[in-house]
């Protein structure tokens, strides 16, 4: 899914003035096709100067929204494509890559939950440093909060190469770092805009390594704004990033991880942010949390799709 005007160029009945018919009834991107209410856009389009041009618009985004369903495929081939680009990529934490039976598993969406300094953002910069450095693949981070450290990787990458030489380090980390991506991302919008652009990159093929890892830290301070007791809109947001989400995942081959924030529960217990609609979303969850005494974290598995819920591991980070 993408901004209207990017698809002008593909589709060229999407042209300027259906992008400011849209425009002025809410619409700018694809994702808002799918909130708006069609028989009134249609409504109005009959009501303008250019109605059948409008309405020839209308009906090509519906049917880019068609030829997004993926089509049927049979239990060979879903195994055949699991075995050829299925993998796992190493978080570098040996508690997590074990529970995991090898780490957090490319072509599927991971979620890490937990309460406030859990530990979710030093796993996510330390698996960005580990997939950055063994993987030699770009690592794209998408930073919610302010939370990307850079000095936090060089710390990783200064243990694990404790026996190299100063020289060997510094070559090491400006490789890494230089494969690491970050963008500061501030609303829901603005990650659909880099979304759409990794999207396009991929696609196109355009560029010098694979990219084999997308970090959201964290998704729930995107989507919380704009979820609200009766907003169908903001729900419907949050599904279509879900969607992009897995999409990308398993059409480009990539690992996504993303983190969440708890919420009390009944009984004065914690459970995950943004709710029901958001539950199915994940292939994998996570549960964190950290003994702030001793450092040591523990890391719960909630949800997966081949492994009960409920096994447990315990790392130092």
């Amino acid at each position: 899914m993408a901004p209207l005007k990017n698809l002008e160029r593909e589709f060229p009945i999407i042209d300027s003035n259906f992008q400011n018919f849209c425009a002025s009834h809410g619409i700018f991107s694809v994702e808002d096709f799918l909130v708006h209410d069609l028989y009134t856009l249609a409504a109005y389009a009959e009501q303008n100067i250019a109605s059948e041009r409008l309405k020839e618009g209308i009906t090509q985004v519906l049917s880019i929204l068609d030829d997004m369903h993926q089509p049927w495929l049979n239990g060979m081939e879903l195994l055949e494509d699991a075995k050829r680009n299925k993998h796992f990529l190493q978080t570098g934490i040996q508690g997590i890559d074990m529970l995991l039976g090898g780490g957090i598993r490319v072509g599927q969406l991971t979620e890490l939950v937990g309460p406030s300094s859990s530990g979710k953002t030093q796993v996510c910069l330390k698996t960005a440093s580990n997939v950055a450095r063994n993987h030699l693949s770009t690592v794209v981070y998408l930073d919610t909060g302010n939370s990307f450290s850079p000095q936090r990787i060089a710390y990783f990458l200064g243990k694990t190469n404790e026996l190299a030489s100063a020289q060997g380090n510094n070559a090491i980390l400006q490789k890494v770092m230089s494969n690491i991506l970050c963008h500061s991302v501030f609303d829901i919008f603005e990650m659909f805009d880099v979304l759409h652009k990794l999207e396009y990159r991929l696609r196109s093929q355009d560029r010098g390594v694979d990219t084999r890892l997308l970090i959201i830290d964290s998704i729930s301070l995107l989507i919380t704004p704009v979820l609200g007791s009766t907003s169908s809109q903001g729900r419907a947001l949050m599904v279509s990033a879900g969607y992009l989400l897995k999409k990308l995942a398993d059409q480009h081959n990539l690992a996504v991880l993303v983190t969440n924030h708890t919420v009390g529960g009944e009984g004065g217990t914690f459970k995950p942010a943004l709710g029901e609609n958001w539950k199915s979303i994940p292939h994998t969850r996570l549960l964190l949390y950290c003994d702030r005494t001793s450092n040591a974290c523990n890391v719960t598995i909630l949800k997966h799709s081949s492994m009960a819920s409920g096994k447990a591991a315990r790392f130092v980070i």
